[in-house]
């Protein structure tokens, strides 16, 4: 087949598709990506794959909007590919349009989690689920990571059930074993952690969104209390990231917690990260099927995440980690403090984690159901 495999950034791309496209190329698929040009975008390339950037407005403005549908548009009639699998809300919605318009034989859309949640107000809610529901008449397949997407695709008549899959989320295990644990004082030595310092990490964005502000509050408040803590957050903001006041809350933060708090940046040794960790936590507002706590869980960690879709499917509550209210760093602090003072009870749920990450979030079996049923759907 000829596959083109569309997201909103380089960014995205990279974190996300890169396993799913070298198995496509390994079956003999030839395959294409297409994005918002971004600082990854070159650095693919010269990993040899084909990417195609175009111009992909995140965010609401309908004008551009209508001009990335154009562009894809002559991209896609251009191209003639037998597949156009389509990520992230924005670039799915414009991706599907402008496929259905050039009548592409199979439109695929993986939901990484559905823009609307349980915290917006219910008349933005309705609007999305609206907009979902416009755009899954013009969807051959849906795949969603979490179970409660599914059901939340088919309960608000987004698409059928029989037109519904969940696929789940996985990483390489290969990648996240313990045997990295090793290497987890020589990462903390880099970063200037005391060896006897509990450490709560987190990895993503820095937007508000991810629930970092909720988290550099639980920080001061846990940093007030106890010597012996020090928050770790790996990532950064994308240039098209909406982040006001952020930055300078975490700056102003670091430079209360005598050097407890420490931001690495974008990095890519996340099982190295991870390993010097003893506890992680994704106070997110919204997520699909969030990989960061599946790496987490990969490498024995216990996990505090947020009351939201994805986390609570991830994370059982008392026995691979704790979940909390979403936008309540007080809560977050309490069961954070609650796994610091009980070690035991901590490494418990990591070693519980891990089981249930090894049994269900193999990234390999993942891509093979999505292979399966597109092949399928193919064959038809």
């Amino acid at each position: 087949m000829k596959v083109c495999q569309l997201i909103n950034v380089g960014f995205a791309l990279n974190k996300f598709l890169l396993p799913l496209i070298d198995a496509q190329i390994a079956n003999g698929d030839e395959v294409v990506a297409v994005c918002a040009n971004d600082e990854y975008v070159e650095g693919l390339r010269k990993a040899g794959y084909r990417v195609e950037a175009l111009p992909i407005t995140r965010g609401i403005n309908p004008l551009k909007h209508l001009h990335s549908i154009w562009v894809i548009f002559w991209f896609l009639r251009k191209e003639k590919f037998d597949l156009v699998h389509v990520h992230t809300p924005v670039a799915a919605l414009l991706g599907r349009i402008a496929a259905w318009l050039c009548r592409v034989p199979l439109i695929v859309y993986t939901a990484h989690g559905f823009y609307f949640h349980d915290e917006m107000n219910s008349i933005k809610r309705a609007f999305f689920i609206c907009i979902e529901r416009f755009a899954g008449r013009l969807t051959s397949i849906l795949f969603t990571q979490s179970g409660e997407d599914a059901r939340a695709a088919v309960n608000e008549k987004i698409m059928p059930k029989d037109l519904v899959f969940e696929i789940g989320n996985g990483v390489d295990v290969s990648r996240f074993n313990l045997e990295v644990g090793k290497t987890g004082n020589r990462i903390r030595s880099e970063l200037g952690i005391a060896d006897n310092n509990f450490v709560i990490g987190m990895i993503g964005r820095q937007v508000k969104e991810k629930g970092i502000l909720e988290l550099v509050e639980a920080a001061r408040i846990l940093f007030r209390k106890y010597n012996d803590i020090s928050f770790v957050i790996v990532g950064d903001r994308l240039s098209s990231d909406h982040a006001e006041g952020v930055q300078a809350t975490i700056i102003e933060a670091k430079e209360a917690s005598s050097d407890r708090l420490i931001l690495t940046g974008m990095r890519s040794d996340i099982p190295q990260l991870l390993a010097s960790m003893d506890l992680f936590t994704l106070p997110s507002w919204r997520e699909g099927m969030p990989r960061t706590i599946i790496e987490a869980m990969m490498m024995a960690l216990p996990v505090v995440a947020t009351d939201i879709r994805g986390s609570r499917e991830e994370v059982e509550h008392g026995v691979t980690g704790l979940i909390v209210p979403v936008r309540n760093s007080k809560a977050l602090s309490e069961a954070i403090e609650l796994l610091y003072k009980n070690r035991k009870k901590s490494k418990q749920m990591g070693l519980a984690g891990r089981k249930k990450a090894l049994e269900l979030y193999n990234e390999k079996k993942v891509i093979e159901k999505q292979l399966t049923i597109i092949n399928n759907f193919m064959n038809y």
